[in-house]
Order: structure tokens, then sequence, then C-alpha cells
């Protein structure tokens, strides 16, 4: 699968990237596997970042991490205006 960004730019989806940032917004390390793991098993050619953005946060708040998924959201407001 690909991603396309903001930008227009595409790149290869990395799971890796899904879980790192999970981590780091406070969700366990495990939750975060298991939405990365959910997201490479979609059949999509090409998925938009914002698409994967809104996939990721349902998920984290579905799976009682609605505190990272607060996280989040909180940085992307700040840093990715």
């Amino acid at each position: 699968m690909e991603i396309k960004k903001r930008s227009g730019s595409t790149e290869v989806f990395m799971p890796e990237k899904v879980v790192v940032s999970a981590v780091k917004c406070g969700c366990p390390y495990n939750t975060a596997r298991e939405i990365a793991s959910s997201l490479s098993s979609r059949t999509e050619a090409v998925m938009e970042s914002t698409e994967i953005r809104k996939y990721v946060l349902s998920e984290l708040r579905s799976k009682g991490q609605s505190s990272a998924a607060d996280s989040w959201e909180s940085y992307d407001k700040e840093k990715k205006k």
C-alpha cells in the first residue's frame, strides 16, 4: 500500500511509523501493533494520510485509549497546521 501525503507526494506504508507514533502518545505497544497490523491488512492500493489518521484515532478510542488519541490530535494541531 502507498500513502498519499498532505503535500501530494507518496511513500510506501510503513506500519512501524504508526506504532511509534501511537506509543509516543501513550498507547501500549501491543495495542499500537494491533492497529498497525489491521492497517497493513487493508486492500487499498493508496490511502490518504488523513484517512490513516482518522482510522488510527478511531481505533485508539475504540480500544479504550482516548488519552492517547487526544495526545495524537493535540500534536497534529500544534505541529502539522
